[in-house]
C-alpha cells in the first residue's frame, strides 16, 4: 500500500505471523514544481510505483528465504539491489517489446496503406496480445495466490473509502475491484496509444518502433490523468461507464480472497494510515498500487 508519504508491505511469514516494512516516499515531485504538472506528474508517479512495487518483492521473497535459514530480511534485501535494477530492466524490456514493438511489427506485415486504419488494427492486435496473456498467466496455479493478494489490496481500499471498520469480515463484503487498479491502468494505455500513433500514420518500420518506445511516457501520463480523474469521480455513471472495460479486464487478474490474506492486506493499510495525516480525504491519503 503506498500514500503521498510513505508505502508499506505486508508478509505473512512462514510461521504464520505477520511482518511489514515501512519506508518514507521522499518523491522528486515534492521538490519540483514542473514535475507535479499533468501528464509529467503521471510518467513520475509510474516510475516510483514500479521502483516501489520491485523493492517490496524483493521484501517478501527475503521473508519467504528466511525459511532456508536466511536471518536479516532487510539486510538481504539492500544486497540484492543489483539483482532489483536487473530484474527491473528485463520486465521493462520484456513488456515493451511484446505489448508495443511486437503488434506494431505483426500490423506492419499486413497490407494496410491507410495510416487510420493501421493504428486501429494495431490497437486490436495490442489489446488482444494483452488480454491472451493475463488469460495464460491466470492458468498457472502459483499466480492465483497472488491475484487473490490482488482481491485483497482492493478490497481493503474500498472498505476504508466507504468508511467502515477494517476488519477481515467486514472488509470481505466489498468488492473486489477498484478504478485504480494497474489492470485498468494498462488497458488505457494501449487505447490512447492508438490516438496518439494516428498522428503518426504508418512510417517506415525504424520510426514505428521508435515512436511506439519513445512516447510510452507521454502515453502514460495521459492514462495516469484518466485513473485520478476516475478515482475522484466514482458516483459518476458516465464516467464510470468510460471505465468499465478496465473493470470488466480485473475480473481476470483478481480471485476472492480468504480471511487470512484480508489480513495481511489490512495490516500494510494500516500502516501507511498511521503515518499520514486523518484530515485529509481519502483519496489523497492512500492510492491502491496493484
Amino acid at each position: 500500500m503506498r500514500s503521498p508519504g510513505s508505502w508499506a508491505v505486508a508478509v505473512r511469514t512462514p510461521s504464520g505471523t505477520i511482518a511489514h516494512v515501512t519506508q518514507p516516499i521522499d518523491s522528486a515531485m515534492a521538490h519540483h514544481r514542473l514535475l507535479r504538472l499533468p501528464v509529467i506528474r503521471g510518467v513520475m508517479a509510474l516510475g516510483e510505483s514500479l521502483a516501489i512495487g520491485f523493492r517490496a518483492l524483493a521484501i517478501s521473497a527475503s521473508y519467504a528465504a528466511q525459511e532456508e535459514g536466511s536471518e536479516d530480511a532487510e539486510v538481504r534485501t539492500e544486497l540484492s539491489r543489483g539483482a532489483l535494477i536487473f530484474a527491473f530492466l528485463i520486465a521493462i524490456g520484456f513488456a515493451i517489446a511484446l505489448f508495443k514493438v511486437t503488434p506494431a511489427l505483426l500490423t506492419d506485415l499486413l497490407p494496410i496503406r491507410n495510416g487510420e486504419y493501421f493504428v486501429v488494427v494495431e490497437g486490436l492486435i495490442r489489446v488482444s496480445i494483452f488480454i491472451a496473456y493475463l488469460v495464460l498467466i491466470s492458468l498457472l496455479p502459483d499466480l492465483r495466490r497472488v491475484f487473490q493478494y490482488h482481491a485483497a489490496e482492493h478490497k481493503a481500499i474500498n472498505a476504508y473509502e466507504a468508511g467502515e471498520e477494517l476488519e477481515p469480515e467486514i472488509v470481505q463484503r466489498y468488492s473486489l475491484i477498484h478504478p485504480r487498479c494497474g489492470t485498468a491502468f494498462l488497458l488505457w494505455v494501449m487505447v490512447i496509444a492508438v490516438f496518439v500513433f494516428a498522428f503518426f500514420g504508418r512510417p517506415a518500420w525504424y520510426w514505428l518502433i521508435a515512436t511506439r518506445i519513445l512516447l510510452l511516457p507521454v502515453i502514460a501520463g495521459l492514462a495516469y490523468e484518466l485513473i485520478r480523474f476516475a478515482g475522484k469521480h466514482q458516483s459518476n455513471a458516465w464516467v464510470m461507464a468510460l471505465l468499465s472495460p478496465g473493470l470488466w479486464l480485473q475480473r481476470l487478474t483478481t480471485r476472492e480472497p480468504s480471511l487470512d490474506q484480508l489480513e495481511v492486506s489490512i495490516r500494510a493499510l494500516r500502516e501507511v494510515l498511521s503515518r499520514e495525516g486523518e484530515g485529509a480525504p481519502a483519496e489523497q491519503r492512500v492510492e491502491v498500487m496493484a
